[in-house]
């Protein structure tokens, strides 16, 4: 126990310790705490879809149809009609064979990587990857070469010093990084992996819904269909519900269901979710363009930021502001709660020492009002 406490206070001291901070409840956009409503910048709701009528309305209805839980893992009894039917529609999304549904990304990464190398194997991971997916590679056991973020050139050095070695590599990356904002470089990182005969597994949490026409992610809008061999995301950001999906052949998704422990042992996604996660992505095909009008959206609110001397980063509908230390994070997301703002602090180690932020993260539901109200609040960094 005395270590425990230890621990909690060099992080209190560090002004990193994290706290569970309970929503009244929440609406795209908006928050409430302690009956205040704020202006939700914290959310990764980003197409509103979590509220969306028509995600509503099929939720709904399949919580009279079939109740609430799945009852068991979809090897036992869990296993429904509609999890393939979602399964089904996935791979038509991506473009791929097959689709394997988990109950959320980081049990998707945790589950996925381990059952395709071990510890004879090699991976190479952008430096900046979620903790889901280095955890996942912990869990393989295989060997970790991480090359700097976002630098193709960086991983040819390493691919070419150190794939020779092993029979199976892979190359694991984000589209989308949610910290950084920032986009990867997949057409080149498609190019090394056919070049040194590596597979590709990229994780589109943060892509899915937002880019390319319909939102089937990055790696569709960069005319990669059909060039990754593995591709994560989720349903609980842009989509507005929960879980995750594996897209890959049909193979590879036979393989899992009978390899991935992180699928085979634990229960279903209950037919609810599954129901609201449809109804997402047929939003998603009849409602083209949610995905770029939010993106312009974020660059005209990015390049006002940069207009007032803030370090504001970012390609995507995360826009993160540097400020560097953690002292003054908090103290810049307290000031705009006072004003009703409700914007976290990202600090270590979540980030890099040095590196704290604000994260705004932007969503269709924000006003050009809203979005000038909190430049003003936050004012010039002078």
């Amino acid at each position: 126990m005395d270590e425990l406490t230890r621990f909690l206070e060099q992080r209190d001291a560090r002004q990193i310790r994290r706290r569970l901070s309970p929503l009244d409840g929440r609406a795209p956009g908006r928050a409430t705490i302690d009956g205040r409503e704020y202006v939700d910048f914290a959310s990764n709701d980003y197409l509103g879809l979590s509220a969306h009528p028509a995600v509503v309305a099929a939720a709904r209805d399949a919580l009279a149809r079939y109740g609430v839980g799945a009852g068991a893992s979809r090897l036992m009894s869990g296993d429904l009609k509609i999890h393939h039917e979602l399964e089904e529609d996935v791979a038509v999304f991506k473009g791929t064979e097959a689709a394997l549904v988990f109950t959320s990304g980081y049990q998707a990464n945790t589950a996925v990587i381990p059952a395709l190398v071990d510890r004879h194997d090699v991976i190479f991971a952008d430096g900046l990857s979620h903790a889901s997916l280095l955890d996942g590679v912990l869990l393989s056991r295989a060997k970790l070469f991480r090359f700097r973020h976002n630098d193709p050139v960086d991983l040819a050095v390493l691919l070419e010093r150190h794939r020779g070695q092993y029979s199976r590599t892979m190359v694991v990356t984000e589209s989308i990084f949610s910290m950084d904002g920032d986009r990867a470089p997949l057409r080149q990182l498609v190019e090394l992996k056919n070049r040194y005969e590596c597979r590709l597994y990229v994780d589109e949490a943060h892509a899915t819904g937002v880019f390319g026409p319909h939102g089937q992610g990055c790696v569709g809008a960069d005319g990669l269909t059909g060039q990754v061999d593995f591709v994560m995301g989720t349903f609980s950001k842009a989509l507005g519900g929960l879980g995750a999906y594996l897209a890959s052949s049909r193979l590879v998704v036979d393989y899992l269901i009978n390899a991935a422990r992180g699928f085979i042992y634990t229960t279903a996604l209950p037919p609810i979710i599954l129901a609201a996660n449809l109804a997402a992505l047929r939003v998603c095909r009849e409602e083209p363009g949610l995905g770029a009008a939010l993106l312009e959206k974020a660059a005209r609110f990015r390049k006002a930021l940069r207009a007032r001397g803030w370090d504001a980063r970012g390609v995507c509908q995360v826009v993160p502001v540097v400020v560097g230390e953690s002292a003054w994070a908090l103290d810049l997301s307290g000031a705009l709660a006072a004003r009703g703002f409700h914007v976290m602090a990202v600090r270590p180690p979540t980030v890099p020492e040095g590196a704290a932020r604000l994260r705004f993260s932007l969503c269709t539901a924000h006003t050009d009002a809203q979005l000038q109200a909190v430049l003003e609040a936050l004012g010039d960094n002078a």
